[in-house]
């Protein structure tokens, strides 16, 4: 298996990287999202998958590591291949998929190109738990306040309210006003539920 590639690209356009790496040239197949990240420079890291299929090998690159675990999700999922997991991050980012996937919002998983209803579905009902089973803090959602979403969030789930309900109290609360203390994080999401 391939983990990452550290070199120069030598060529880049939004769907495809190659990547010289000690005068070996990789093509890497990469979602929007890393391309807009790597645009502007001319060396750096990818992390990869390898998929082996009958007639080829395909190296999937990733800026981070987020989107790479997100990836490897969504390929797990019945249903969805490579390309369809790579059209998903280039739409959104993984936080934002994994809370949609999380918060069960089908109609949003259903806004991406190639997934219908009954794939959206899917992917709830295969990834919800395993998604929010991991702390918000891991390389899965990303956020900007992280610490204080996070200590809100185990809070109001340690006080018996459901994570979903839990998640978007405090994501309403931090979009309201994102400079409260704990404390205060976690009164006013109590008061949105």
């Amino acid at each position: 298996m391939i983990a990452y590639l550290k070199g120069d690209f030598v060529h880049k356009s939004p769907a495809v990287v190659h990547v010289e790496v000690q005068g070996v040239g990789y093509e890497v197949q990469i979602s929007l999202n890393t391309y807009s990240k790597i645009q502007g420079l001319e060396k750096g890291i990818l992390h990869t998958s390898l998929l082996i299929r009958e007639d080829a090998h395909i190296l999937y690159g990733f800026f981070d590591l987020a989107e790479k675990e997100m990836f490897q999700q969504l390929i797990a999922v019945s249903g969805i291949g490579a390309s369809t997991a790579r059209v998903m991050l280039s739409y959104m980012k993984p936080d934002e998929l994994a809370r949609a996937i999380v918060l069960g919002d089908t109609k949003t998983l259903e806004g991406i190109k190639g997934i219908g209803k009954k794939t959206a579905e899917r992917m709830v009902v295969e990834l919800r738990d395993k998604l929010a089973k991991q702390p918000v803090e891991s390389n899965i959602s990303p956020m900007k306040n992280n610490t204080l979403h996070t200590d809100a969030l185990n809070a109001l789930t340690a006080l018996g309210i459901s994570r979903q309900a839990a998640e978007l109290a405090v994501q309403k609360t931090l979009t309201a006003d994102p400079h409260l203390s704990v404390e205060e994080l976690i009164k006013k999401a109590l008061r949105t539920i």
